[in-house]
């Protein structure tokens, strides 16, 4: 067969990636680096208690379950379209150019959003541990300085760009120490909190129950629903290993593989903080409580000193080197996004640019990280309100392109249902699951954004500011999306990248 027959049997463009630069370990410590499990647990932790107490185990396994079924239909999408693009890409294979387009744009909107806030959150971190390591506690506070802040924060943003633009072996190098570090110390931190809280050194000790992994003992409909949409957000980012198929020693096997064996850690570690901090710290409100709301934006920094004594600083370390290794590891999947749209004609050619030396998406890259550092120097020099209001957003673009994408995989795949017992499960049953849960959320966080309770308290003409600003950020896909459909007809008429389309028009 030929590399032209190839590539429309499987959906693979030659595009000018390295090929064969990541295997099944590499593409699993990208995705870890991605989910950034130290920095998302420390913020995520503390909310999930107040709204569902000790079942905190049961809501992660729960919001698990979507996460689950999801990656089932991009294994399968996958395993017949392995393109960088992926969810832009079978989307468009699947509901034809339209749905397409607004599916990468989903997916890129919210890794632009994380990019930008990773960044912030490694500055805050850094500062807090120099803080630790030299008892000057005003040294924290200069992360708070919007100027200070905002220059420290495109200084990372220009290191993670500088490494993502080289080569996938750089990427991954850097990437094993960094998430080798964080994972070590998660383990260790929670295993001496299990130990001191079942010796009864701990300020609230908290006998193990397997009772906290029912999630029927959750106390209402609504606690369980803003328990599962906090569970969800905590696992997003494992499709970054599917970004990388091209890449991959095994295009039809590897990324699946690994995005399975991703989340699989991931849940599994946390699973054990989740249950030994519980056990340690207790659910109340107390100084040390998980509920407390004085230390619910960084639980692990409250606990950390309790926890390891002299060793604490090393609980601050691996949240900085979560944050900053997420932060390079993010900006993969956007850049080669943009570079299949620009490749299929959905975007400007530049975009579809390669470094010639380093065979990586270079002018999307660039642009990924230019953007991420112009939004977030805009939004935290407005107001941090906006800011944090923005990143809350976050949750209706990750339910936006997800559901999106599995049900992509139960349409593309629908003549083949009832082929077998595996298509029916993999190709129909899970992904329809998991895209209907995730559309469900989507809507119920449509609905709630609406308040202008929710988040901030920031509201514009009465509705609430997280509602506004998603809406905005779908709403401005769109008329990005009709001006590229003006200026590349040939794309949207399906010639380039159709639903279904003839290999003859399709974009070798």
């Amino acid at each position: 067969m030929s590399s032209t027959d190839s590539a429309v049997t499987t959906g693979v463009s030659q595009k000018g990636l390295s090929v064969g630069a990541v295997g099944v370990v590499g593409a699993v410590v990208i995705g870890i680096s991605t989910i950034a499990p130290a920095y998302t647990l420390t913020a995520s932790l503390g909310p999930t208690v107040a709204v569902v107490g000790t079942q905190v185990p049961a809501i992660i396994l729960v919001g698990f379950i979507p996460m689950l079924l999801t990656a089932f239909g991009y294994r399968e999408l996958n395993r017949a379209i392995p393109d960088s693009g992926t969810s832009f890409t079978w989307g468009v294979r699947a509901f034809g150019p339209w749905i397409g387009w607004m599916t990468g744009w989903g997916l890129i909107a919210a890794t632009v959003i994380v990019l930008s806030n990773l960044a912030g959150i490694a500055v805050e971190f850094l500062f807090l541990l120099i803080s630790q390591l030299t008892g000057n506690a005003a040294i924290a506070d200069l992360a708070f300085n919007p100027f200070i802040n905002v220059g420290v924060c495109l200084l990372f943003m220009l290191g993670a760009t500088l490494v993502s633009y080289r080569d996938m072996q750089t990427t991954q190098k850097f990437q094993y120490i960094l998430v080798g570090f964080q994972m070590i110390v998660l383990v260790i931190f929670a295993t001496v909190a299990i130990v001191k809280a079942v010796q009864g050194d701990a300020p609230d000790p908290t006998a193990f129950s397997w009772s906290w992994f029912n999630p029927f003992e959750v106390s209402s409909f609504s606690a369980f629903a803003a328990g599962l949409s906090l569970s969800i957000f905590i696992f997003w980012g494992w499709d970054v290993v599917l970004t990388m198929n091209e890449e991959t020693k095994d295009p039809t096997k590897t990324p699946g593989r690994a995005a399975m064996v991703t989340v699989v850690v991931v849940v599994s570690l946390y699973l054990l903080l989740s249950i030994g901090l519980i056990m340690f710290a207790g659910v109340g409100d107390g100084p040390l409580g998980l509920a407390n709301e004085d230390i619910s934006a960084n639980v692990f920094f409250a606990l950390s000193d309790p926890i390891l004594g002299p060793l604490a600083f090393l609980v601050s370390l691996a949240v900085l080197s979560s944050s900053a290794a997420s932060l390079q590891s993010t900006a993969v999947g956007p850049a080669r996004t943009l570079l299949a749209m620009g490749y299929y004609d959905a975007l400007p050619k530049k975009f579809a640019k390669v470094s010639p030396r380093f065979f990586t998406p270079g002018y999307a890259t660039i642009v990924s990280a230019v953007v991420a550092s112009v939004f977030y120097a805009v939004m935290r020099l407005v107001s941090e309100n906006v800011l944090t209001d923005t990143i809350l957003s976050l949750g209706m673009m990750i339910c936006f392109y997800y559901g999106l994408t599995a049900f992509a995989c139960v349409w593309y795949f629908r003549r083949q249902w009832f082929d077998s017992a595996r298509s029916f499960f993999f190709t129909f049953l899970f992904p329809l699951v998991g895209g209907a849960i995730l559309a469900v959320l989507f809507v119920t966080t449509l609905i709630d954004s609406m308040d202008p309770a929710y988040g901030s308290g920031s509201s514009v003409g009465g509705v609430g500011l997280v509602f506004v600003l998603g809406v905005g950020i779908i709403g401005v896909g769109i008329v990005i999306m009709v001006w590229q459909a003006i200026r590349r007809p040939a794309f949207f008429r399906g010639e380039t990248l159709g639903a279904d389309a003839p290999p003859s028009l399709r974009r070798r």
